[in-house]
């Protein structure tokens, strides 16, 4: 599924394209993904004007000067086509702007979604309502784990992967950033120490911004909307690795946790 990096690169991609951009057609072409498309989609979005674009959690947003913003998540094989040279079978959404460029949503499993929601009510829109600090935002902060972790038994993974405590953190960058911080993926979160979380939070950005620079991780049907794949991959330091060496020398190692792989090493992380 593609997670922060990769949502973050999409809406950057889609930046230069629809903003500031009016929408001259909107095209739907089956009724919908995960669940239907909003009946009132084409009529918002035709002849409405892109003001802004962003992103929350995994969400991306396209805002409008009709005060609606259309929120789409990519689901497990989502990504957006820009001026594709032909249709293809799955593009389900195709956006053409009134200077011509288009952007089509493909998506075969079809697990995304495509929302639309008065700009104004967006926090407290359901997905968004409780969501925690974004990760690369000023309010992720040492003092804000520690009191989200007090007394808590849970491993210190599964609680970042919690939405409400960190909003956008997926499996890849928590085991990266869980590495580069020096803390096993297992120990009760409570347990953490403020100087650990001190290491954790600088770990946490630095993970998600080079992978932001590097176009994402391209995980199967992941690809930036450019069409190229995202390479941060390449620079995975345990995720994907069991069994080969960590830069210490000792061999990466791999558990599951909630029925997701952990990768972890035993040496650097304590």
């Amino acid at each position: 599924m593609p997670e922060l990096p990769e949502v973050e690169t999409t809406v950057r991609g889609l930046a230069r394209f629809l903003e500031g951009e009016r929408i001259a057609r909107v095209q739907v072409n089956r009724p919908d993904l995960r669940r239907p498309f909003p009946p009132d989609l084409v009529q918002t979005l035709t002849g409405a004007r892109v003001t802004a674009m962003g992103r929350r959690a995994k969400y991306g947003l396209i805002h409008t000067d009709r005060e609606q913003t259309m929120v789409f998540h990519l689901g497990m094989s989502g990504r957006w086509r820009i001026e594709p040279e032909k249709p293809e079978k799955h593009d389900h959404l195709v956006l053409e702007t009134e200077s011509g460029h288009v952007l089509a949503l493909n998506d075969a499993r079809r697990f995304g979604s495509v929302d639309l929601v008065a700009t104004e009510a967006l926090d407290s829109w359901g997905p968004f309502a409780g969501l925690g600090p974004e990760p690369l935002g000023p309010d992720l902060t040492p003092q804000h784990l520690k009191r989200a972790f007090s007394s808590r038994i849970a491993p210190v993974k599964q609680l970042l992967l919690d939405q409400t405590i960190v909003a956008g953190l997926g499996n890849i960058y928590v085991c990266e950033a869980l590495f580069r911080a020096g803390i096993r993926p297992d120990k009760e979160a409570g347990r953490v120490s403020l100087p650990a979380l001190t290491r954790l939070v600088p770990a946490i950005q630095s993970v998600l911004s080079e992978s932001i620079a590097a176009g994402g991780s391209t995980i199967r049907d992941y690809a930036q909307p450019s069409g190229e794949l995202g390479y941060f991959a390449a620079s995975w330091q345990v995720y994907g690795r069991e069994g080969e060496p960590c830069t210490c020398g000792a061999p990466v190692l791999r558990f599951v946790q909630g029925g997701r792989s952990t990768f972890w090493c035993r040496r650097c992380q304590r």
